[in-house]
C-alpha cells in the first residue's frame, strides 16, 4: 500500500482520509434515499408505469452489483482514492443528466449509471479505512463510517421529501451535485496520494462478463415469472452463476478467490448474514414510500418524516455497535442486532393495511435499533476475518453480498409487483393490490432476517 508524502503526519492522513470515505458515504445515500421519496411524484408527473416504478430501484442495485469487484480490482490496482473521485464525478453528471430529461427510459438508464457509480465508492472507501486503521481500532472507524451512511438516509427521507413537495422531483437529483462538487473539491486540496496493492494484478474481465450476465438474467427472469421464460432465464442464470465460480476458481488473478468462502467460516457466514439482512430491507423504503403516499394520502415531506426514524436509530446505533465489536464477541452483537430486526418486521406484519404511519414509524425505529447493532459488527468481522493482502477483496465480497441482498430482494418485489399489480400506471392501480404486493414482501422480509439469525448465530468467533 503506498503511503501518504511525509509533509503529512500519519494521524493527519487517517483523520482526512476518513472525513473523505465519511462525506462520500454520507451524500451517495441520501441521493439513493431521497430519490425513493420522490418515486410517486416522478411517477406521476412522467406516467410511468407500476412495473417501470419498480425497476427504478432495480436498474440502480443491479449495476452496483455488476460492478462492486471489477471497481475494487480496478481500485486495488490503480489507486482506491482514484477510483473513488472517478465514482464520485460519475455519480454527479448522471444526477444533472436526471434534471434534463422528461423521458422515463432516460432516467432509467441513468439510475444505472449511478448505480455504477454507487459501486466505485462503496467498493473502495471501506477499503480505505480498512487499510490505514489499526485492528484495535477498526471497529470504530467501521461505525463511524457506516453512522455517516446512516445519517445521509435518515436526512434523505426528510430533504427528499420537502424537496419533492416544494421544488419538484428533479430537484432529489440535482441537490447532491453541489456537495459532490465540494467534496471533490476538498479532496483535491486536502488529500494527497493514493492507496493501492504494492504487488498489481491484472483484472478479470471475462469473469467481469460472465457476472454481469449472472446479474441481468437472474434480474429479467424474475421480472418475467411465472412464464416459462421466466423460469427458464432463471435456471440459465445460476447456470452462469456456476459458471462464475468455475472459472474464478481457476483463474490466476480472480476478482474474488472464492476458495476464501470454503476455507473461512467467519468470512463466509458473515456474508450470508449480511445477503439475508439486506435483501430484507432494500424494498421497504420503495415500499412504504409508496404504501404511505398511494393509500394513506400523505405529502412527501410527511413520508419521508416517518421513513427517517429507522435510519436515524441506524445513525444513533451504529457508533455504539463500533465500541462493542472493538471490545466483545461480533456474533453476539450482530445476532442480537438480527433478532431485533426481526421484532420491528414482526411488527410491521401485524394486520399491515389497517396500519395507521405512527405504528410504522416505531416499527422503523426498532429496524433502525437492530440495523444499528448488526451492521457494524459485521462487517468489523468480514474485514478481520482476512490477511492484510485480502482486504481489498475482502471489502468489495462485503458490499457484493449486501447489494446481491438488495437485488434478490427487490427483484422478488418486481415479480409480485408484475403478477398482482401488473403494467398499468401506478396512479389507476386499485389499491388493494398494491397493498397485497407489500404485505407479501414484510412477509418476505421477515423471512429473509429469521435466516440471518441463523448464519449469524452459527458462524462462531
Amino acid at each position: 500500500m503506498s503511503s501518504e508524502p511525509s509533509t503529512m503526519s500519519s494521524e493527519q492522513s487517517v483523520l482526512i482520509a476518513l472525513i473523505t470515505v465519511c462525506a462520500g458515504y454520507l451524500i451517495a445515500p441520501m441521493g439513493l434515499s431521497a430519490v425513493n421519496v420522490a418515486i410517486p411524484a416522478l411517477a406521476l408527473d412522467l406516467q410511468a408505469s407500476a412495473e417501470q416504478v419498480g425497476w427504478l430501484p432495480t436498474v440502480y442495485i443491479l449495476s452496483s452489483v455488476m460492478c462492486f469487484l471489477p471497481a475494487s480490482r480496478l481500485a486495488d490496482r490503480y489507486g482506491r482514492k482514484r477510483v473513488f473521485v472517478y465514482g464520485l464525478w460519475l455519480n454527479g453528471l448522471a444526477a444533472t443528466a436526471s434534471t434534463l430529461t422528461d423521458n422515463m427510459d432516460i432516467i432509467l438508464i441513468l439510475r444505472f449509471v449511478q448505480g455504477i457509480a454507487a459501486a466505485m465508492i462503496f467498493g473502495t472507501g471501506v477499503a480505505i479505512v480498512s487499510s490505514i486503521v489499526p485492528a484495535n481500532k477498526r471497529g470504530m472507524a467501521l461505525g463511524i463510517v457506516a453512522s455517516c451512511v446512516y445519517v445521509g438516509l435518515t436526512l434523505a427521507p426528510v430533504v427528499g421529501g420537502y424537496l419533492t413537495e416544494f421544488l419538484g422531483w428533479r430537484s432529489v437529483f440535482w441537490f447532491q451535485v453541489p456537495l459532490i462538487l465540494m467534496l471533490l473539491v476538498f479532496i483535491a486540496l486536502k488529500l494527497p496520494g493514493d492507496w493501492k496493492d504494492a504487488q498489481t494484478h491484472a483484472v478479470d474481465w471475462v469473469g467481469t462478463v460472465i457476472f454481469a450476465l449472472f446479474s441481468c438474467l437472474f434480474v429479467l427472469g424474475m421480472a418475467d415469472l411465472p412464464s416459462w421464460y421466466g423460469i427458464l432465464t432463471v435456471i440459465a442464470s445460476f447456470a452462469v452463476l456456476w459458471l462464475f465460480v468455475v472459472v474464478q476458481a481457476r483463474a490466476k488473478t480472480p476478482l474474488i478467490r472464492v476458495q476464501m468462502f470454503l476455507e473461512n467460516r467467519l468470512f463466509s457466514l458473515s456474508l450470508t448474514s449480511s445477503l439475508f439482512m439486506y435483501g430484507s430491507n432494500f424494498a421497504l423504503l420503495f415500499l412504504l414510500s409508496v404504501y404511505l403516499q398511494f393509500i394513506h394520502n400523505l405529502t412527501p415531506s410527511q413520508a419521508g418524516n416517518i421513513l427517517l426514524f429507522q435510519a436515524l436509530s441506524m445513525a444513533i446505533m451504529a457508533p455504539l455497535a463500533g465500541k462493542l465489536a472493538d471490545r466483545f464477541a461480533s456474533r453476539v452483537v450482530a445476532t442480537v442486532g438480527c433478532s431485533i430486526v426481526a421484532v420491528g418486521l414482526f411488527l410491521l406484519n401485524l394486520p399491515f393495511i389497517m396500519a395507521e404511519p405512527w405504528w410504522i414509524g416505531l416499527a422503523l425505529l426498532i429496524l433502525g435499533i437492530g440495523f444499528g447493532l448488526f451492521s457494524t459488527p459485521n462487517n468489523n468481522s468480514i474485514v478481520s476475518s482476512v490477511s492484510k493482502a485480502e482486504i481489498g477483496v475482502a471489502s468489495a465480497a462485503m458490499n457484493l453480498g449486501r447489494t446481491v441482498g438488495n437485488l434478490i430482494g427487490m427483484s422478488i418485489v418486481n415479480t409480485m409487483i408484475h403478477i398482482i399489480i401488473g403494467d398499468i400506471p401506478i396512479e389507476i392501480a386499485p389499491l388493494d393490490n398494491i397493498a397485497k404486493t407489500i404485505e407479501f414482501a414484510l412477509m418476505l422480509s421477515l423471512g429473509m432476517v429469521l435466516c440471518a439469525c441463523v448464519a449469524s448465530g452459527a458462524r462462531g468467533r
